[in-house]
């Protein structure tokens, strides 16, 4: 089997504007989702996300302080209608920093290639998603309510796909007639 790029699938639609600070560092929130055409086991996705995200915690009078931002690419099964909303499962490794409030704009990039697995029924669709958590130890000094700010038309989600296709028969020679 080759595999033969399709045309990218890209969004950069935002889904969640405002990222709930908490203390917990796994309540993601999700940032941009693609759906890709049917895939079959071997497939691979070739993925890219870029988000920015502002530190405006504490504007105007209440305290300001450091949050930590983790991000991940995760994906369920669109097809499966028992499951369109899940189970997630992540597909790449963690992307994590600190963005206090000198620093104010973080830009947050992952990438990653992720192989269709084994298991996957053929001819299913897949849901890729860009998903992000904030946290702090000083998530309570305002209250509790603090939101980390995900910053509009400043971020996209690109999953390039390469399909398992059959590779080309070459002829055989005609044997002369004897």
């Amino acid at each position: 089997m080759l595999l033969t790029p399709l045309p990218p699938l890209a969004s950069d639609q935002l889904v969640t504007a405002a990222i709930p600070v908490d203390l917990r560092s796994d309540t993601y929130k999700l940032l941009y989702r693609v759906v890709t055409g049917p895939l079959s086991p071997g497939d691979r996705l070739d993925i890219s996300a870029d988000a920015r995200v502002t530190n405006d915690v504490g504007v105007p009078g209440g305290t300001r302080y450091t949050i930590g931002v983790g991000s991940h690419l995760w994906a369920y099964s669109y097809t499966d209608p028992a499951r369109s909303s899940g189970p997630w499962w992540r597909i790449s490794h963690l992307m994590g920093d600190n963005v206090d409030p000198t620093r104010h704009h973080m830009p947050l990039h992952i990438s990653c290639v992720y192989t269709v697995p084994d298991d996957w029924p053929p001819g299913h669709r897949m849901v890729i998603c860009l998903r992000a958590d904030a946290h702090s130890t000083a998530w309570a000094k305002n209250g509790g309510d603090d939101t980390l700010t995900v910053d509009t038309g400043y971020g996209q989600l690109v999953v390039r796909p390469w399909v398992n296709t059959p590779a080309p028969v070459e002829p055989t020679p005609c044997e002369p007639a004897a």
